[in-house]
């Protein structure tokens, strides 16, 4: 019995999936919206805050000036006589009456910072205040008599030749409790722009790549073999893209033709000369015409497994070219279950689901006719066809399987590795040229699958068949 051995095919090369082109747009789109809205925050947040200062220092400003007023008015009515008192009874806002209300206002003298007027508000307790020097006003942070922050106001006046500091306090808790709510709302705001921004760059960036996912799956539907070009009815950017790739899938078939063409002249160029060569050896008898013969036939076998390798190395690169197994498996069991129905032969067949194999259906009509009919020959009653789907685990791709047993007298682990070789025959009692499975490993490995053998459990050999199948992802 024929067989063959494990066989594999052409190492895969396994790429890590690369992240999608729309979702790099969007990534880069949102950080840089991201950053920069966070920097339009920070500057808006900033521009507040120095205008709540501004208008904070302008309400210490107004009670300077009213200081400022009574004393001059003062002044101007006794020589300054009275200033001290007049200073004494201001109370511009009820707060600077109230205790440790947080609104503070001191006269002091400019020389020793004698402190001739201040806030009932301090009941007592001294303004720390940092030194005015020779400027005309100062404005700045600084702990109040309670502990609490306050933001003081100086100012450097003369009333008539004496010059005093005047210095006007307010406690910041709600100029602070402010500025944090109007952050607050800001971030709110900006995080619902910047949601939404993100949203309408999702939006264009799918929209706009559109066109693509439709060229990929015109693409899809020629590899799948649903259709022969791919629609071209794009826009102009990535339209002679669409119209290359035509132009590929053209170019290559017409390459596999004039290949399937030159194979068939070949073949017919050099049958005829060998037959003839055969056909007068074998007339001619003798010695050397016995080995003529013997020689014409091994070129035969020769040309022949190289002329149907080239042929299938031709079909393999066919594109978009797919085919549903249980048909083409169907019809050979059926032809099978005639051919040896004088045999008491019985094929049985078994697939789980819808498979379709990734090229074309003679192909996967030699290979399986060629497993099915060795399983027959050498079958005592019974051959089980088994096809069922897997994912390759050291490649990830999908693949489906063709198993045939059978309850025939089987082979050594010896007789499976001598039986693939090319033409090998174990017993020439039984027709055939040996190539039969010798071109179905070759095939498998063209198209990238694997051949086994090993013992079956009906008691003959088992022979699994792995190729690759072609699923529908859109």
């Amino acid at each position: 019995m024929t067989s063959e051995a494990s066989t594999a095919g052409e190492p895969q090369t396994v790429r890590k999936p690369q992240r999608s082109l729309a979702a790099r747009l969007v990534f880069v789109a949102a950080v840089w919206s991201t950053v920069a809205l966070a920097l339009a925050g920070v500057f808006l947040v900033s521009l507040y805050q120095r205008a709540s200062e501004r208008a904070f220092d302008s309400q210490l400003e107004i009670h300077i000036n009213a200081l400022i007023s009574g004393m001059l008015e003062t002044d101007a009515a006794d020589d300054g006589a009275s200033a001290t008192l007049s200073v004494a009874d201001y109370s511009g806002d009820p707060r600077f009456s109230l205790p440790l209300s947080g609104w503070y206002w001191t006269v002091r003298r400019a020389g020793n910072a004698e402190i001739i007027g201040a806030s009932k508000s301090l009941v007592g307790d001294p303004l720390n205040v940092p030194a005015i020097g020779d400027k005309e006003s100062s404005a700045g942070f600084v702990a109040g008599p309670g502990g609490d922050e306050i933001r003081v106001l100086q100012q450097n006046i003369s009333v008539g030749e004496t010059p005093y500091i005047i210095a006007v306090a307010a406690a910041t808790a709600d100029f602070w409790a402010d500025i944090y709510e109007f952050g607050r709302m800001v971030a709110l705001t900006l995080c619902i722009v910047g949601l939404g921004l993100i949203l309408a760059i999702f939006l264009q960036v799918r929209i706009g790549l559109k066109p693509l996912a439709r060229l990929g799956a015109s693409l899809s539907a020629v590899r799948q073999g649903e259709a022969e070009r791919i629609d071209e009815a794009l826009p102009r950017e990535i339209a002679p893209l669409a119209v290359e790739l035509n132009a590929l899938i053209g170019s290559n078939k017409e390459i596999v033709e004039r290949a399937r063409t030159h194979v068939g002249n070949l073949a017919h160029g050099l049958k005829t000369p060998l037959s003839v060569i055969s056909n007068e050896a074998r007339t001619a008898g003798g010695p050397l015409a016995d080995k003529v013969s013997e020689q014409a036939q091994i070129m035969s076998t020769q040309i022949q497994h190289h002329l149907e390798r080239a042929r299938m190395a031709a079909q393999r690169r066919v594109i978009g070219v797919s085919c549903e197994t249980e048909p083409v498996l169907s019809r050979l069991i059926r032809a099978m279950n005639k051919i040896y129905q004088d045999n008491g032969i019985a094929v049985g067949f078994e697939q789980s689901g819808e498979i379709r194999f990734r090229g074309e259906s003679q192909d996967l009509e030699e290979m399986g006719g060629n497993l099915i009919d060795n399983a027959c020959k050498w079958a005592a009653a019974r051959v089980s066809v088994t096809v069922a789907s897997l994912i390759d685990p050291a490649t990830n791709r999908d693949m489906f399987t063709i198993t045939v047993e059978d309850d025939g007298p089987g082979l050594t682990l010896e007789e499976r590795a001598e039986a693939v070789k090319r033409g090998r025959r174990l017993d020439e009692t039984v027709p055939g040229t040996g190539l039969g499975l010798s071109i179905v490993a070759d095939l498998a490995a063209l198209y990238g699958g694997t051949l086994e053998l090993d013992g079956s459990a009906l008691g003959g050999l088992k022979a699994r068949l792995t190729l690759p199948a072609l699923v529908d992802r859109r």
